[in-house]
């Protein structure tokens, strides 16, 4: 069955990418992210050879473009920002009809689109393709700090919990004679978040009350664990090794 499954930001699928340990594909996207991050600017190339590797993946694992793409717009608010940096950085300029543009701004904004989308691109294959569960898990595999992996993964539990509780606040409000889409009620949306964090408070101290009461000791337990074989980390080691050649190679193009 295909379809958004357990969470929103996971898509059910039986591909090879989603049948990869959680583990590993924590260390290649680590691994694909840095090279994209240490790919010169300039060289322009590199670049498309890594949204290429991304692209491939992407067409591995099944996921829609319609969900990938939805899921980027996340990075719309950033490069409204960059947008800025060819007004405002230094000299040289070079003028595109009415506007005096900085080349080196130019080259930011380029900067920050190549790399900001191919690393929101990744993560979104890593959320699609893995159960935040198992997300969770892998970072315990790569001896992640418990505490860490405990606190995020209470957060990402309860985010649907106060989303619920915000939407059923609102209703209520709206019931009463609010209207919280008007500009003029902004104060009487705010006031919620008081109650509201009183409640997540109480019940998450309810809750962790209740799992220490029945021996939780900081780590959730694991019931099924995929095992890591010589198969997983072969398949995992193409994309990854494309990746860090690309970047070495574009290194040793930028020097000469």
């Amino acid at each position: 069955m295909s379809g958004v499954h357990g969470h929103v930001l996971h898509y059910h699928g039986h591909s090879p990418v989603h049948r990869l340990p959680a583990a590993v594909k924590l260390v290649v996207m680590f691994v694909f992210v840095m090279a994209v991050v240490l790919t010169p600017r300039e060289v322009w190339w590199a670049f498309l050879v890594h949204l290429a590797l991304i692209v491939s993946v992407i067409r591995l694992a099944g996921l829609p473009w319609r969900f990938v793409l939805r899921r980027a717009l996340v990075i719309v608010p950033f490069l409204v920002a960059a947008l800025m940096l060819p007004l405002v950085g230094p000299e040289p300029d070079v003028v595109v009809g009415p506007l005096s543009l900085s080349v080196e701004g130019l080259w930011g904004l380029w900067n920050v689109v190549a790399k900001a989308g191919l690393g929101v691109m990744t993560s979104i294959v890593l959320a699609g393709t893995t159960e935040v569960a198992d997300i969770f898990h892998g970072m315990d595999r790569l001896h992640v700090p418990p505490v860490f992996t405990a606190i995020a993964g209470f957060m990402m539990r309860y985010l649907d919990t106060i989303g619920g509780e915000v939407s059923r606040t609102r209703t209520a409000m709206e019931l009463r004679g609010q209207r919280s889409r008007w500009w003029g009620n902004t104060v009487a949306i705010a006031s919620i978040g008081g109650p509201l964090f009183v409640r997540a408070y109480e019940r998450g101290e309810r809750v962790h009350n209740a799992m220490v009461a029945r021996g939780f000791e900081g780590t959730m337990p694991v019931l099924v664990e995929t095992p890591i074989t010589r198969r997983h980390v072969m398949v995992a080691a193409v994309p990854t090794l494309v990746a860090v050649m690309t970047t070495t190679f574009a290194w040793l193009t930028s020097l000469w």
